[in-house]
């Protein structure tokens, strides 16, 4: 390689200022801050670095700095939105600097007007957003500059001209750069600069929130990231007790657990072997003969949450109040409590078979492992059960189903698909396998169980965590990553909960009288 060739190479590398670098750092400050006071001195740069040296960061080429970004730590609250730039610097001295603090405030960043266009101001930005994760603080706040207002200030207001640049019909050089890179306008403020005539003495008050800040850290009990989901895709066959049941359901229970599942979750009617002891009746007489064991299985199902330290979505069972009879799926905590949805939606086939009727509420349901829903089968079809919870954050939605044929079945799997992308959400479901002879109703089944994730870059490229394979008795064990889900709400390709036009439409739930 020639002489001239490695010259003209760029070598850039992203790391801590040092106090040497100050004569780099007062040639772009120079050139850039003419006729707004101009470059730090030595001593300053000095006051900062002592203050806070992981917070100076620049970028070299070849040697020489070429781009800079300064900041501090500071405890906000002692400062307000209504301050200036000198009060938070301390006029210089940095002695504002707080360890303790919560905020990181940016105090500078510039690059060299040779370096313009290489998008280093960006990778300066990501480095102190990077910075301010690893140390665990609530945001980035700024005050920053509104050059372009001068031309524009005579016609309008500076929320106004702010207004405009969001929506992209004013370019302003420094705002504009901000919002590209993820920080909003808390606030406009008057006198942060003000020898700053270029914005009029005006300021906009930015500020970067930090999705994964944890306020008060524990050392033990804290919210799961990683989450391990077990799904048992259920065989029906003959059983001739409640025991020979749970036997079955403890030997899955047993298997998930094992490989340190935080929940179990099991398909809708998986008790149905049972209607063959009842097979010489109607259908609703024998499902209401069926949900006389219903208590009884909730019961052990909830002792197998405790021995066996997993959550268990005990699939659905039905229920009679000998008024009602309803479709009812329980959540059985590995704490010992007990929780349940029903289901809202009754297919016309549950109707006229057995006369199922549904329930009249919805929730998220807290856990040790995250915020969950349920959704009956037929429920997950109606998009706004799923927005109602998404509303309610939730990180998980369950689905135990029970389909008979492979079009029922790409009815209830298509639609959780769909759930998982428009909320932003984990999406597991599992059904059934196998055939009941003599069983009227629930005589074959379908299923494909899944586990189902957003569609964006951290996810897998399909969209799919896990698939177990059609109609075969087996068990999902897979894991999801619910920090995944915060930053893809917040910095995702595309945004469905964010970026829903709430000024044009709402989904509202409507207080059973």
């Amino acid at each position: 390689m020639s002489k001239q060739r490695e010259e003209l190479e760029h070598r850039l590398k992203l790391r801590n200022i040092k106090l040497s670098d100050y004569d780099d750092i007062r040639e772009i400050m120079v050139s850039i801050y003419r006729d707004q006071g101009g470059a730090w001195t030595k001593q300053e740069l000095k006051n900062q670095l002592k203050a806070f040296p992981e917070g100076q960061i620049c970028i070299e080429d070849n040697g020489k700095v070429v781009a800079a970004a300064l900041s501090i730590i500071v405890d906000y609250g002692k400062f307000g939105d209504n301050h200036t730039y000198d009060q938070i610097t301390g006029y210089g001295k940095f002695d504002t600097h707080d360890d303790d603090g919560d905020t990181l405030y940016g105090t500078d960043v510039f690059v060299h007007k040779e370096y313009r266009g290489m998008r280093l101001g960006r990778r300066l930005y990501d480095a102190r957003k990077e910075l301010c994760e690893n140390l665990n603080l609530r945001s980035i706040i700024a005050g920053g500059r509104i050059p372009g207002y001068s031309k524009y200030y005579d016609q309008m207001t500076p929320r106004k001209y702010i207004d405009l640049v969001k929506s992209k019909e004013i370019f302003d050089p420094v705002l504009s750069f901000q919002l590209a890179n993820e920080f909003h306008v808390r606030k406009v403020i008057t006198k942060y600069l003000p020898e700053d005539t270029d914005s009029r003495a005006y300021a906009t008050l930015l500020e970067w929130i930090n999705i994964y800040y944890e306020k008060d850290e524990k050392l033990i009990g804290n919210k799961k990231s990683i989450v391990r989901l077990g799904l048992v895709q259920w065989k029906m066959r003959r059983f001739n007790s409640v025991d020979d049941l749970m036997q079955q359901v403890e030997f899955f229970v047993d298997t998930v657990s094992g490989y340190k599942s935080d929940f179990c979750l099991l398909p809708e009617f998986f008790n149905a072997p049972l209607l063959a002891e009842f097979n010489d009746m109607d259908a609703s007489e024998a499902i209401r003969n069926l949900a006389d064991y219903t208590d009884e299985i909730v019961t052990r199902m909830s002792d197998l949450a405790l021995s066996y330290n997993v959550n268990i979505i005990a699939g659905s069972m039905p229920e009679y109040d000998g008024k009602k009879l309803r479709n009812v799926s329980y959540l059985c905590r590995r704490d010992g409590t007990t929780d349940k949805q029903y289901k809202l939606h009754i297919t016309p086939d549950e109707q006229a078979y057995w006369g199922l009727q549904g329930g009249n509420g919805i929730k998220v349901f807290d856990t040790d492992a995250g915020k969950i829903g349920i959704l009956i089968c037929y429920d997950v079809e109606f998009p706004e059960l799923g927005r109602i919870l998404a509303e309610q954050e939730m990180d998980i939605l369950f689905v135990p189903f029970w389909t008979d044929t492979k079009n029922a079945f790409l009815r209830v799997n298509i639609c959780a698909k769909a759930r998982a992308i428009e909320n932003e959400c984990y999406v597991a479901i599992t059904g059934s396998v196998g055939n009941l002879p003599r069983v009227e109703n629930m005589d074959i089944q379908f299923s494909q169980s899944a586990i189902y994730s957003p569609s964006d870059f951290s996810f897998p490229h399909d969209a799919t965590v896990a698939q177990a394979s059609e109609n075969a008795e087996t068990t999902i064990v897979a894991d999801v990553d619910l920090d995944l889900l915060t930053k893809q709400r917040k910095a995702g390709s595309v945004r469905n909960l964010e970026q829903r036009r709430l000024d044009l439409y709402s989904i509202h739930w409507k207080k059973k009288k």
